[in-house]
């Protein structure tokens, strides 16, 4: 019975890291820009929703309706007024930017919010759980979690596969060149992308506030899971991110099975030995550009 419990805890941690992943696997996809401010990112969607539920009285769910636009905005204004600025000049200056954002936003939070750990509260889905059989009860947020990272990569195959911009998406992330030829406008594909990544992320803040409790400084240990999860998976990897949050997770809750000491360490291991096979992860989606 232990060793199932921790395998099915381990599997639904692992949706949760899939989720902190997603926004910076779709951002690195399809623009191969690696946005150093995503788990900080998280973090302010997470205080966000927090003075959302003080100001307005919505809860953490319900903050989403509001969240998840503010976020997609944040996300196009950051893309199409700063970072498309710097595309000539390679992925570094980008990396540079999202580097001083990440202290920016951690700064920001600290003055406004102060350096306390915050939480939001939801009620009984907290501490609510089902019972799968006698002996084994899983959380019903974990559970929530998974299903959210399954509708979300549900809804991006759809949009990827089925729609024409989803098909832009793609050209832009294969030629930027060859796209641009056919009509497409790379910077306003740009734009679109890490405005639907930060809505991504607005999710992501809300169920991360909801898991645990946070302060401004959470960003870089969110990014460090959010990287692991990608490196796993493969970069660019839409289903990869669900493979390396499942493995990551599983290497996690067994190695806290064995000594919980090892908790964090089983799972920086497991990125280790992927990344010793296998450097591009083990579903790699990006084509490399000269």
């Amino acid at each position: 019975m232990i060793l199932i419990s921790t395998l099915v805890n381990g599997v639904l941690l692992g949706g949760f890291y899939a989720l902190l992943g997603l926004g910076l696997s779709l951002t690195f996809g399809i623009m191969r820009t690696v946005n150093l401010a995503h788990g900080d990112l998280v973090v302010l969607a997470s205080f966000l929703a927090l003075a959302i539920a003080d100001y307005i009285g919505l809860s953490p769910i319900a903050s989403s309706l509001l969240l998840v636009p503010f976020m997609f905005a944040l996300g196009y204004a950051l893309q199409s007024v700063v970072l498309n600025r710097r595309l000539k000049d390679g992925m570094m200056p980008a990396v540079i930017i999202t580097f001083g954002l990440a202290f920016v936003i951690q700064n920001g939070l600290l003055i406004t919010f102060s350096a306390d750990r915050a939480v939001l509260r939801q009620g009984a889905i907290e501490t609510a759980g089902i019972t799968l059989m006698p002996g084994l009860t899983i959380g019903l947020l974990p559970v929530v979690t998974f299903a959210v990272v399954l509708l979300l990569l549900g809804g991006l195959h759809l949009l990827f596969t089925r729609t024409l911009i989803g098909r832009a998406f793609r050209a832009t992330s294969d030629d930027t060149q060859i796209a641009a030829l056919m009509g497409i406008d790379p910077k306003h594909i740009y734009a679109l992308a890490m405005g639907l990544a930060c809505s991504i992320i607005a999710v992501t803040g809300i169920l991360t506030g909801m898991r645990s409790n946070f302060s401004a400084f959470d960003g870089p240990i969110r990014l460090i899971f959010a990287f692991e999860v990608i490196i796993i998976g493969g970069m660019g990897s839409l289903y990869g991110v669900l493979a390396g949050g499942i493995i990551l997770g599983l290497a996690q809750t067994i190695g806290g099975a064995i000594n919980p000491t090892w908790f964090q360490l089983a799972g920086h291991v497991a990125t280790l030995a992927v990344l010793m096979v296998r450097p591009s992860g083990l579903f790699p989606a990006t084509i490399d550009r000269n």
